[in-house]
């Protein structure tokens, strides 16, 4: 069966799901319908924010659909009359199973891991913190639990040793998208075999990828100078890993280890120019790229120029 035959409905919300839709659309794939979130106030002006995948269905005249929850009546019938061949979720919320179990041949998600590793909320955002040297992206069949359902396609990608968690996004986002078009092929054409996660259960304890909280981001200077420099290129851009500096917010964005010498934990150092580190266990980080509460992101030297109370 040709994939560009099957009637597809397609759900996402942020722009890692808009590459995913843009590889099909632009490959030919017949899309129904979009299904992603509501429009929210959002900004000082509190105006109507549409989502990403909104603005770029939007931009193709796709039909889009809203629904403020996913059990409503008339979002379902909606949903139905579609008579949809198959499903496509990325970055999206979870759905019943009357939602996913509607269409004949099922729902498929793209997640950012190579399952069953990192389940959950946060996968590329662990995988760094975790210091992986590799992770990458799992097309999957959506069943009851979340993130458990049988394995498609998946492809591995590397992640560098200084690589932060957005640098990650973007590689993760183009292969996911590339890897969603070549399993909806392979179904299409009846060449993908569904295989159990369990099957893919290495050896090792199992990792997970929970939701990002405040207390995830705050850095404890009593761990390694390796520790603390992957919790912040996991954390950064975005929500950014913290600590205090002369009483306020300091976010690090980027950083690197330096094992000329220890110190007390926490401690920082400093020539007032260029440079300004903290003390961890076994040496210091160099912070390269930060931001002080209610000051904008800049380099280090930009902020040691205008932060007097360092060099005083």
């Amino acid at each position: 069966m040709d994939y560009r035959a099957l009637r597809i409905v397609f759900m996402g919300t942020p722009e890692f799901a808009v590459s995913s839709l843009d590889a099909l659309v632009q490959a030919g794939c017949n899309i129904v319908a979009v299904v992603t979130a509501p429009d929210k106030p959002a900004g000082r002006g509190m105006k109507m924010h549409e989502s990403a995948v909104k603005k770029y269905a939007v931009s193709k005249d796709l039909r889009v659909l809203q629904p403020e929850k996913l059990r409503d009546a008339l979002f379902l019938e909606a949903l139905r009359s579609l008579n949809a061949d198959l499903q496509v979720v990325v970055a999206f919320r979870m759905l019943p199973e009357l939602v996913w179990n509607m269409p004949p041949m099922g729902t498929i998600n793209v997640h950012a891991s190579l399952l069953p590793d990192y389940r959950g909320a946060a996968p590329i955002n662990w995988a760094i913190i975790n210091d992986e040297k590799e992770t990458g992206v799992t097309t999957f069949k959506l069943q009851h639990a979340i993130d458990t359902g049988n394995i498609l396609l998946q492809r591995k990608v590397i992640i560098g040793p200084d690589e932060t968690a957005g640098e990650l996004h973007d590689k993760l986002m183009e292969a996911g998208a590339s890897l969603l078009l070549q399993t909806i092929q392979g179904l299409a054409e009846n060449t993908i075999s569904e295989v159990p996660q369990e099957a893919h259960r290495k050896a090792t304890e199992q990792k997970h990828a929970p939701k990002i909280f405040t207390e995830t981001c705050v850095i404890n200077w009593n761990r390694t100078a390796s520790d603390v420099h992957n919790l912040v290129r996991g954390l950064s851009p975005f929500p950014g890993a913290f600590t205090t500096l002369d009483g306020k917010m300091l976010k690090i964005f980027r950083s690197e280890k330096d094992y000329d010498g220890t110190a007390t934990p926490g401690s920082y150092s400093t020539d007032g120019k260029s440079f300004l580190k903290f003390a961890c266990s076994d040496g210091w980080i160099r912070v390269l790229e930060l931001q002080l509460e209610g000051k904008k992101k800049m380099p280090v030297s930009d902020f040691l120029r205008g932060y007097r109370p360092l060099s005083s």
